[in-house]
């Protein structure tokens, strides 16, 4: 290392005080402490011994411990979303509504349910129901909405969304040729969703504004594309893909409808609706050159996902997931 001159090593031995000063006024707010915290910190704003190797060895494994820290914090994050509750710091005293006790600490206290509010324990969250009747002003959108919360919070049998977009089509595009196959513009794609966001079931999407039907067909796909939990379920994934493999058509068609059987109350009736729907457009394959099969070319990986994000596993699956939406258009009265 080059010498140091007198003035440099003055500098900087002013930075490190006032660096120093600031790091022990933000520790003082720290409600954490770990062991040897003070003892490190004199090592490391020590100038003889701050560039010392095997100190800079100790602070690495140190922050190596608090990256993995971070990560697994970050994981139990993304479990508690997707178990539907959140982990909650309160302002002021709370009580658990569960068991009644108070919340005790400053930050964290316990978790808070993101659909109707229910704040409690986290242990206590493992024995609430989760069943729960969502507020409608918690809900923030339309799009990306787990839709068993959306339908329960808007007290109806399918989203608004899917009403809306199928309703419009019908009446004027099932003879648009290439229906679901040709896409809209993005951008008038990404208005209907705001549009829906914002208004929800008073969101305007008709003629006069979206004069191309395949902007509401490309709006209705988005949305099944959007759902954190697609239409057929991750649950029953495997299963609908273990009965496309059935070589008999008539127990495949058996099993194929005691799997349906399994899906929740608001996936079964939105599935049966839309359903319904594309057997309508196939009677007019003349006009629009859509099939079934072509249909579910186009909704098979829409409405259905592998639960692990394996590009191998969707690859795989594709021909079965064509082939269960074609199934479920052609025997739509049979099925459901």
């Amino acid at each position: 290392m080059p010498e140091v001159s007198a003035e440099w090593a003055a500098a900087a031995s002013n930075l490190l005080s006032n660096i120093r000063s600031s790091w022990t006024n933000c520790t003082a707010l720290t409600t954490v402490r770990l062991p040897g915290a003070e003892e490190d910190r004199e090592k490391i704003w020590d100038p003889s011994a701050m560039f010392s190797e095997d100190l800079w060895l100790e602070n690495e494994k140190n922050c190596a411990v608090v990256h993995k820290s971070k990560r697994g914090r970050k994981r139990q994050e993304l479990l508690a979303v997707a178990l539907g509750v959140k982990v909650h710091t309160f302002r002021g005293p709370h009580w658990c509504e569960y068991c009644a006790n108070f919340m005790w600490g400053l930050i964290a206290q316990g978790v808070r349910c993101s659909d109707c509010g229910l704040n409690v324990h986290k242990q206590c969250s493992k024995y609430v129901p989760n069943d729960c009747q969502p507020d409608l002003k918690r809900i923030k959108r339309v799009y990306c909405c787990d839709l068993t919360t959306l339908v329960k919070a808007h007290n109806t049998q399918r989203p608004m969304v899917v009403d809306s977009c199928i309703r419009e089509i019908e009446a004027r595009g099932l003879k648009s040729e290439g229906l679901y196959r040709v896409s809209g513009f993005t951008e008038h794609i990404e208005d209907v969703k705001m549009a829906f966001d914002r208004d929800g079931d008073k969101a305007d999407i008709s003629a006069s504004i979206y004069p191309d039907i395949n902007i509401i067909a490309g709006a209705l796909k988005l949305y099944f594309r959007d759902l954190p939990i697609p239409v057929i379920t991750y649950d029953t994934y495997s299963k609908f893909i273990e009965a496309a493999k059935i070589s008999n058509p008539d127990e495949r068609l058996e099993a194929i409808h005691e799997v349906l059987m399994l899906l929740p109350a608001a996936h079964y009736e939105t599935l049966r609706y839309l359903m319904i729907h594309l057997k309508k457009v196939t009677l007019h394959e003349k006009e629009n050159f859509m099939n079934a099969e072509n249909l579910g070319i186009v909704f098979g990986p829409t409405l259905m996902r592998p639960p692990e994000d394996s590009t191998l596993a969707t690859l795989n699956d594709m021909r079965y997931q064509k082939l269960i939406v074609q199934i479920l258009i052609e025997n739509e009265d049979v099925l459901f």
